[in-house]
C-alpha cells in the first residue's frame, strides 16, 4: 500500500478516535425506560408499594406499551431479615404486609376487556435472600412447626448459604407475584366466592386493614376497608401464582379488568421448586425489567393468566435428578391438614384416597425429605427447605383411578460435592 494512502487512513482513525472519546458507548440508547423506584425501608413509607388489590388503587407511573418498565422490588415479606438471621427473627414477620408489590403501572392504550402481554426481559437480584419455615404455614404445616430461616448469598450465578454447606442452587429468578388490578365485578365475585369457602371451614383469607397498604384506600380508615383483596392467593389477574416456569425471556398473557390494566410486580423468587412447599422459595428484593404489548378485545377468550415463551423449559431443566413417587395413600385414622375442613366421617377410616393429587403429591414430598435426610446428611428442616427451592412436584397421570400419581424430583447438581 502507497504511504500516502497509509496516512489517510491513519489520519481518519484518529479523528474517529477523537469523536469516539466525547461520547462513551453507554450513552448510546434506545430503551425508553420507565423506572417505578423503590423509596424507604419498607412499603410503609414507599409511595410505589401496594399489599393489596382493589381498583381504587391509583396508578404510580404511566408507560406506553413497548416502553422497558423498571420495577425495584422489595421481598416478598417486607422483612428485616439479613444474612444475621435466626429463627427467632421469623416469629417476628408480620404477615398482614405480605406481599409488597411495585407499582400500578397505567398501560396507555390499555382498556378493559384487553390482554396485556407482559415480555420479562430481566431481573438483576439482591445480594442477600432467605428461605422460611412459618408455623401454621406451608403444604406440610403439619409436621414442621417451628419457625425456621436459611439465609442465602446470591450473584448471578447461583445461591450458597451457611446454613446449608455443600448446596448451590443456580439462579433461576422469575417474578413470583405479577399480574394487574380486579375491578369492582372481579371484587366482588372473588370475595363472595372465598367468603362462601371459609363459611364450610375452607382456607380463605378475608380482608384484613391492619397492615393494608394503601392506608388511604385499604387501611381501617380508608375508603375500601373492607373490600381489598389479600395477595396471598393467585387469581384471575394473576399475583402471587409461583410459577417458576415464567423465566426471562417468557411472555405472560393477562386480562385487563380496568382501564390501563395497573400493572404490578413484586415477591420476586431468586430460584423455586414446582410447589414451592415450604411456603417460601429464595425470597429477595429485586430489580426486574419488562416490555408490554396490548392485544385489543383479546380478554374475551384469555379470561385467566396464560403465558408462552421458547426454550426455557429446557434451561431450568435438571442434568442428574432423583425422584420419589407418592400415591394418595395414609394412615388409617388420619385426616390429611388440608381436607378437614370437610366431613371426615368417611376420610378418617380409609387408607386410600381416590383421585387425590394433593395426598400423592404429599406422599412424594415426605419420601423425597427422607431420602435428602438419609443420603445427603441435611437435618429435616434442612430437607424441606431445599425441597422448596429446588425439588420439582410433577403430576404423573391422572387416570388410573384410584390413585393418580406425582413424582418429586432433585435436581442433584445442587450439591457440590457430587
Amino acid at each position: 500500500m502507497h504511504k500516502s494512502h497509509l496516512w489517510a487512513i491513519a489520519t481518519l482513525a484518529g479523528a474517529g478516535c477523537a469523536t469516539a472519546a466525547l461520547a462513551d458507548t453507554s450513552e448510546v440508547t434506545w430503551q425508553n425506560r420507565v423506572v417505578v423506584a423503590k423509596e424507604g425501608a419498607h412499603c410503609a413509607d414507599d409511595p410505589n408499594c401496594f399489599n393489596r388489590y382493589h381498583p381504587a388503587i391509583p396508578a404510580v407511573v404511566r408507560a406506553n406499551p413497548g416502553d422497558h418498565i423498571v420495577f425495584e422490588t422489595r421481598d416478598a415479606l417486607d422483612s428485616d431479615l439479613t444474612l444475621d438471621a435466626t429463627n427467632d427473627d421469623v416469629t417476628a414477620i408480620d404477615l398482614n404486609l405480605v406481599h409488597p408489590m411495585t407499582g400500578p403501572v397505567h398501560i396507555e392504550g390499555a382498556q378493559a376487556g384487553d390482554v396485556l402481554a407482559v415480555t420479562l426481559v430481566d431481573i438483576e437480584p439482591d445480594q442477600y435472600g432467605y428461605t422460611v419455615i412459618v408455623p401454621g404455614f406451608g403444604f406440610l404445616r403439619d409436621l414442621f412447626t417451628e419457625p425456621y430461616v436459611v439465609n442465602w448469598k446470591l450473584d448471578r450465578q447461583a445461591a450458597t448459604s451457611d446454613q446449608m454447606p455443600g448446596v448451590r442452587v443456580p439462579m433461576a429468578a422469575f417474578m413470583g407475584s405479577v399480574g394487574v388490578l380486579p375491578g369492582d365485578t372481579e371484587v366482588k365475585t372473588w370475595l363472595d366466592r372465598e367468603r362462601a369457602l371459609a363459611e364450610v371451614g375452607g382456607v380463605a383469607l378475608p380482608p384484613q386493614p391492619i397492615g393494608a397498604l394503601p392506608a388511604d384506600v385499604c387501611g381501617p380508615n380508608g375508603s375500601h376497608p373492607d373490600q381489598c383483596l389479600r395477595t396471598i392467593p393467585p387469581r384471575e389477574n394473576g399475583g402471587n401464582m409461583d410459577v417458576q416456569q415464567m423465566q426471562i425471556g417468557t411472555t405472560l398473557l393477562l386480562p385487563c379488568f380496568v382501564d390501563g390494566c395497573g400493572l404490578f410486580v413484586g415477591d420476586v423468587h431468586y430460584a423455586q421448586g414446582d410447589g414451592e412447599v415450604s411456603g417460601t422459595a429464595i425470597e429477595m428484593g429485586a430489580v426486574v425489567t419488562v416490555t408490554t404489548e396490548v392485544l385489543k378485545d383479546a380478554g374475551a377468550t384469555i379470561t385467566s393468566p396464560h403465558f408462552e415463551g421458547g426454550p426455557q423449559l429446557k434451561t431450568i431443566a435438571p442434568e442428574r435428578f432423583y425422584a420419589t413417587v407418592g400415591f394418595p395413600l395414609k394412615a388409617r385414622g388420619e385426616v390429611p391438614a388440608f381436607l378437614t375442613y370437610l366431613d371426615g366421617e368417611k376420610i378418617g377410616d380409609l387408607e386410600n384416597l381416590s383421585e387425590d393429587l394433593t395426598l400423592a403429591a404429599r406422599a412424594a414430598l415426605i419420601d423425597m425429605i427422607d431420602y435428602l435426610e438419609r443420603e445427603h446428611d441435611l437435618s429435616r428442616e434442612q430437607a424441606y427447605i431445599l425441597s422448596s427451592v429446588a425439588v420439582d412436584l410433577v403430576i404423573g397421570q391422572v387416570v388410573d383411578v384410584p390413585n393418580y400419581t406425582v413424582s418429586a424430583i432433585i435436581d442433584l447438581e445442587v450439591f457440590e460435592e457430587e
